[in-house]
């Protein structure tokens, strides 16, 4: 069986949101390289003119190339454990496969088997989030993981001590990977659903939302963000960049979002905001 490969050279800031854009084309199996990543799908089986969009847009920000071949079916699990490292976070947290064996202990140790999916910990959106987490209360707390890819930031919560996580894809693969991800850190308060926010409905309003996207997105789903957060609940985002922030204040503000925090990590931010 082959397979349509696509080598995608690119600033390693790019790489995730690149991920992400090009699994929208058909691509579902991916591939860390040193100056990029792998992306691949089942022979033709992509969109040409989503990814031709997608390169025209990112290459006005980066430089960026694309190189296509056809391949021979790989066994994907053996490559991308070959790339794979631990990821650790304020030396409070270790991200890591269950393959690797932490040289010293981690107040939380979160195993994720990424497959498919996105939010291993090694991009600087993921590391943001986990790292503003570490200074939220999640005690007792209900929480919305929104576009939660492998449920790593789920995972976080819950270790945190939350009372109950709702967490949602688009994505049928991320779903099923959050699943194991889930189970494998025995994190039974996290429940996990395919569909958008739009598509959903929930039993329970949130105390945290936790939202590790896009601009777009984000500013798309701003509102429904406030309307199902408590008075006094916390907005955690990230997936932009610093000069993103003007444009999602405007928006947060128009429902009463107004920010506490931010943090920075080479040109990503994430941002923490409360509502009033």
């Amino acid at each position: 069986m082959y397979y349509t490969r696509l080598q995608v050279i690119c600033d390693s800031e790019f790489s995730e949101i690149l991920q992400a854009e090009i699994s929208e084309a058909g691509f579902d199996t991916f591939l860390e390289i040193e100056n990029g990543f792998e992306a691949y799908a089942e022979q033709e089986n992509f969109d040409k003119n989503i990814l031709h969009e997608i390169q025209q847009r990112y290459s006005a920000f980066t430089p960026l190339t694309f190189y296509q071949d056809k391949i021979e079916k790989k066994n994907w699990n053996e490559e991308w454990e070959r790339n794979y490292e631990p990821v650790i976070v304020d030396d409070r947290v270790i991200i890591r496969a269950g393959f690797h064996q932490p040289a010293k202990s981690y107040h939380h140790d979160i195993i994720i088997t990424p497959k498919m999916s996105f939010g291993t910990g090694h991009h600087q959106t993921t590391h943001l989030m986990v790292k503003t987490q570490l200074e939220m209360d999640h005690t007792n707390k209900v929480v919305m993981d929104a576009g939660c890819g492998t449920a790593v930031l789920a995972i976080m919560a819950s270790k945190l001590e939350a009372k109950k996580i709702e967490a949602f894809d688009i994505d049928e693969w991320s779903v099923i990977n959050g699943k194991e991800n889930a189970e494998v850190n025995n994190c039974g308060n996290i429940i996990i659903r395919q569909g958008k926010i739009s598509d959903l409905t929930f039993e329970d309003d949130f105390d945290i939302i936790l939202a590790n996207i896009n601009k777009n997105i984000l500013l798309q789903e701003m509102h429904q963000y406030a309307a199902y957060l408590k008075p006094g609940g916390l907005l955690l985002l990230s997936g932009f960049y610093e000069q993103d922030i003007p444009d999602l204040l405007k928006s947060a503000n128009q429902y009463a979002l107004t920010q506490i925090k931010s943090h920075e990590r080479e040109k990503w931010v994430s941002m923490l905001l409360k509502k009033s």
